[in-house]
């Protein structure tokens, strides 16, 4: 667990570094700005969904999981939420949920994320969580600077996402095969291309309620992959 824990610390602490530079950079700056992390968003996005297999599964994740958070209307909450959070803490970010959903994204539904966390819940070396938590410390950074407080916020959802899976592997390590993890990656990406849809102003999709297709492809691949 020593490894997620760092991981935490990485986002928190590249997350207030990203916060400080936020308050430096004038409005111009910003908009060139958030184009170029949406442009980034949807690189990344692309370059996970790209070697997409069992599309038939991947198509019927994102069907039901959408379906079930627009029941839900997770999007709703998760404004309600921030709302709350925002009149709590004082942050003035108008696009804090949207940092936190991308932030989580991008720092979790990698094949590298899953896999240093089955590493080390199955007794291996933290050094590949170490290691990404270098990388998501210089994310956070950029991301808090353009989304704000949103970005260290994720570091609560991050954590025990990669804290369940940890756990999980340390009990049901041969769980997690290369079809379920290949399965996250791919919804993974397709959430966060559209993600880098949102942060571009095309169109407002509702990612938040598609969520749900991340536990709906793990179930699918389990019961039918």
């Amino acid at each position: 667990m020593i490894g997620t824990l760092v991981n935490t610390a990485a986002v928190v602490g590249g997350g207030m570094i990203g916060l400080l530079l936020k308050k430096r950079m004038p409005e111009r700056v910003t908009s060139i700005y958030f184009q170029a992390i949406g442009l980034f968003t949807l690189a990344i996005g692309a370059s996970m969904a790209v070697e997409m297999k069992k599309i038939l599964i991947v198509v019927s994740s994102l069907a039901i999981g959408s379906l079930l958070g627009e029941w839900c209307d997770l999007e709703k909450r998760a404004e309600r939420m921030s709302d709350s959070l925002k009149s709590r803490f004082h942050i003035g970010s108008e696009k804090f949920s949207e940092g936190l959903v991308t932030a989580f994204l991008l720092f979790c539904v990698g094949s590298m994320t899953i896999l240093d966390t089955i590493q080390e819940g199955t007794g291996g070396s933290p050094d590949l969580l170490f290691t990404k938590s270098l990388m998501d410390f210089f994310s956070a950074i950029l991301l808090a600077s353009a989304f704000g407080m949103g970005v260290v916020f994720s570091a609560l959802p991050l954590f025990v996402f990669q804290a369940s899976i940890t756990l999980l592997a340390g009990y049901a390590g041969s769980f997690f095969n290369d079809d379920i993890i290949l399965g996250i990656t791919s919804v993974g990406g397709i959430l966060l291309i559209g993600l880098g849809i949102n942060i571009l102003g095309i169109k407002k999709l509702r990612i938040m309620n598609m969520l749900p297709s991340l536990v709906i492809i793990v179930l699918l691949i389990w019961l039918f992959g």
